[in-house]
């Protein structure tokens, strides 16, 4: 459990975030938080990163590992795949 609100989280997630976007997008892909749920991330990866086979490296050694690093160890980020978006709770 995180010592944080997901409210708490959010404008911290929100800035992590716009910056792990920057290199995202040099490589013709994008990143959308969805939700934060109980301390987990819902992110979804867009563009050239759809389908790309580096993408689960991207969300767990890229932006999963800044968060555990910056905000707290037991932080949990997640990508919604496509037509997954209303359905989070089966995911987490």
């Amino acid at each position: 459990m995180l010592p944080f609100t997901d409210e708490e989280l959010r404008p911290i997630v929100t800035n992590l975030i716009d910056k792990a976007r920057v290199w995202i997008k040099k490589d013709g892909g994008d990143i959308k938080l969805l939700n934060i749920i109980n301390g987990t991330v819902f992110v979804q990866l867009q563009g050239a990163c759809v389908g790309c086979g580096s993408s689960g490296t991207t969300i767990k050694f890229g932006v999963e590992k800044e968060m555990k690093t910056l905000i707290h160890p037991n932080i949990k980020v997640i990508n919604v795949p496509y037509g997954m978006e209303d359905k989070l709770d089966q995911l987490g």
